[in-house]
């Protein structure tokens, strides 16, 4: 596998960096250190599987573009996208194949799993997601936090968000509460709490070291290759 890596100076892009070795190909990161590009047009059309992206969430248009150009697959693993930086994800997969995650740990991709398993078994239980993160983290929920909505919603199709409870009133029947918290150096913990009355279920992930999303996106990226046009994600990975 040959692998561009976008923001390649960051933690993230680093930790990829050095698990991909020799198989990348290409780096791009906006600080230009290292004497690393500090944009696709300085680096140039390079021969890659597949361009790795863990910038940030506003540099996704020239990550698909250059993916696009060079006709390799794209792995996005930033968060916080807006609208319609979502809708040119979407687009794009109708060109390359995308892979697209909230999250690239294979055991939050485990927990959605179980999360909608627990939401079909109770389908009248209050649902409550809590994400905890450093201090640094700027967007809020969390990605992971609304993949496992998104996976409760699945099975309770009639779910709502309550992101940040304020306020008065009481908690309707849909809803589904997500709390986020910000402090210290934690590197992730995410938790859904299945409330029936009698009884109380907790699914928690926590990540030990960041180095689980470097594992988790190199693991996506040769997923990738040879993968035919279309959007992709953890649910297709594990199969």
């Amino acid at each position: 596998m040959k692998a561009v890596i976008c923001g390649a100076n960051g933690a993230m892009g680093k930790l990829i960096d050095a698990s991909l070795g020799c198989e990348t190909v290409g780096r791009v990161s906006i600080d230009g250190e290292n004497n690393v590009p500090k944009t696709f047009e300085e680096l140039g059309k390079v021969e890659a599987d597949v361009v790795i992206d863990f910038s940030h969430h506003t540099a996704v248009a020239d990550v698909l573009n250059y993916a696009k150009g060079i006709g390799a697959a794209a792995v996005i693993g930033t968060t916080g996208h807006t609208p319609e930086e979502k809708e040119l994800i979407f687009a794009a997969a109708r060109e390359i194949p995308v892979f697209f995650s909230g999250n690239m740990s294979l055991g939050i991709a485990v927990l959605c799993r179980l999360a909608k398993d627990a939401a079909r078994y109770f389908p009248d239980a209050d649902i409550e997601i809590v994400e905890v993160h450093h201090n640094r983290k700027v967007d809020a929920p969390s990605g992971t936090a609304l993949m496992l909505f998104n996976s409760i919603k699945e099975v309770r199709p009639e779910a709502t968000a309550n992101c940040g409870r304020a306020g008065e009133g009481k908690r309707t029947k849909d809803e589904i509460g997500i709390s986020a918290l910000r402090m210290g150096s934690v590197v992730g913990v995410h938790e859904v709490h299945i409330h029936t009355g009698t009884q109380h279920l907790t699914l928690k992930h926590e990540a030990v070291t960041r180095a689980m999303l470097a594992d988790g996106a190199v693991d996506a990226a040769r997923f990738m290759v040879g993968q035919g046009v279309g959007l992709y994600n953890m649910e297709n990975m594990l199969g």
